[in-house]
């Protein structure tokens, strides 16, 4: 227990830095055939957490994610106790009701009046039913004929999630028909540039059956112009689905909602209340403005006897999935959005937003870093920098001993041929005190580096 409360606590370091083969070769992994006893499996817990990342100290600024969340995490306990799946009613009740408000009430929030969803396994999960609708919309009869996707076409931001790609792989689109289109000096899609890439594609004799506008890029946190977008959309009868796994919680805040401007007018909406919400991985929602189509691409559980029957065919969540056994990750959510409220993700929003604030006016303050990309959302995207250095060279050592000293984790990232360095603020422990530290360690390590000490 004084490891689980000390690996909770905010002091320490991030991560005790082990290398892999170090690590490898110094863990007993071996499964054995005589079980060793509860005595050794705590003595195992204690060696995970004395080796695990600390994701809620508040140098901890890597992912889009971190922290801890006391009332999710009740959830996540209870939801392991009770060990129901959430496939019908009869096995998990209580879940259904909450999963179902969920789902309500997140669409009421995208403007999605008789919208539906369901929970996934995250926003790639959400991104490939998304276009699963979309392939669903342009040939409804291909769920039992077969598609022929080699002609169908989507289009993305050339900043946009990996995740497309991997539906593309899945759905048999393929990697070639996912055209990314260029954006602006923010990261931003250009909206007469994918106009452009529509003309001629279907001048080529393609499909265009989706486009995949990012609200948050991984990245640089950009936006793509929703609204814009849409419209294109409805002028093409072409899908609109909104990745907005990072971004979808600006939603909360008066102040930041205008980032997803049109949203209401997209098709689909992924959003993850596992990345800036702070709820334990994994929660994740996809929502849809026509419930119908969704039900329409899960219906392969309908011969399922043994599992669906008549009496809850409108009620049992199973049937809106493309999964059978699933965990209940409703329960989590639901209690941290009853403890905080639709005002307190607003506050948190407006934190995080102040946070990134502070931290882009100390690197434009200090002439060793500078930002490679503007701002929208709370990536800070920045380097350091000399005159007559290797700036990709020097800033990939300088993360490296960020790395092997443990007191901060953010990530290493390409913006056009730049590496930079990527700081995300997403975890209630990050505060101003936190990054001016990270900010000191940076210039101590990058001017360590430039005079040649050794770390």
């Amino acid at each position: 227990m004084s490891r689980v409360r000390a690996f909770l606590g905010q002091e320490g370091k991030v991560v005790d830095f082990i290398p892999y083969l170090s690590l490898k070769k110094t863990s007993d992994l071996s499964l054995p055939i005589s079980g060793l006893g509860r005595e050794k499996v705590i003595e195992d817990i204690d060696y995970y957490l004395r080796n695990a990342v600390n994701t809620n100290h508040p140098g901890f600024m890597n992912p889009l994610w971190g922290g801890f969340n006391a009332a999710a995490f009740a959830g996540e306990i209870i939801a392991n106790i009770t060990n129901t799946s959430m496939y019908t009613y009869e096995l998990a009740p209580m879940a259904t009701l909450i999963e179902q408000s969920l789902i309500k009430r997140m669409c009421e929030i995208l403007g999605f009046s008789n919208g539906g969803g369901t929970l996934t396994t995250g926003g790639s999960n959400g991104n490939m039913i998304g276009m699963m609708c979309a392939r669903h919309h342009v040939e409804p009869l291909g769920q039992r004929r077969g598609f022929s996707s080699q002609k169908l076409m989507c289009f993305v931001s050339d900043e946009a999630h990996y995740s497309v790609l991997m539906a593309a792989n899945v759905l048999g689109i393929g990697y070639d028909n996912v055209i990314k289109v260029a954006c602006d000096e923010h990261g931003v899609m250009r909206v007469d540039k994918l106009e452009e890439e529509i003309a001629r594609s279907r001048n080529n004799g393609f499909i265009p059956f989706c486009v995949v506008a990012t609200a948050g890029t991984t990245v640089r946190g950009s936006f793509d112009p929703i609204r814009k977008i849409s419209r294109i959309c409805g002028e093409e009868n072409i899908w609109l689905h909104v990745d907005a796994a990072w971004g979808g919680t600006c939603m909360f805040s008066p102040k930041y909602r205008s980032l997803m401007d049109g949203v209401q007018l997209a098709d689909s909406v992924c959003w993850d209340p596992h990345k800036m919400m702070g709820i334990p991985l994994i929660c994740s929602a996809f929502l849809i403005k026509r419930p119908e189509v969704l039900r329409r691409i899960s219906s392969h559980g309908d011969d399922a006897h043994y599992i669906f029957h008549e009496d809850h065919e409108d009620v049992d969540l199973g049937r809106t999935s493309l999964q059978c056994g699933r965990r209940n990750d409703a329960l989590k959510l639901f209690l941290a959005w009853r403890e905080v409220g639709d005002a307190g993700w607003s506050r948190l929003v407006d934190k995080y937003m102040k946070l990134a604030e502070y931290l882009e006016e100390i690197v434009n303050e200090n002439s060793s870093l500078e930002m490679i990309s503007s701002r929208q959302w709370t990536n800070v995207c920045f380097r350091y920098t000399a005159d007559g250095i290797d700036h990709d060279q020097v800033n990939i050592e300088l993360r490296e001993r960020i790395m092997k000293n443990g007191n901060f984790m953010l990530s290493r990232s390409n913006i056009g041929d730049d590496v930079i360095l990527r700081a995300v603020i997403s975890n209630p422990g990050v505060s101003e005190e936190s990054l001016g530290q990270l900010v000191e360690e940076i210039i101590t390590h990058g001017n360590d580096i430039l005079r040649g000490i050794p770390f």
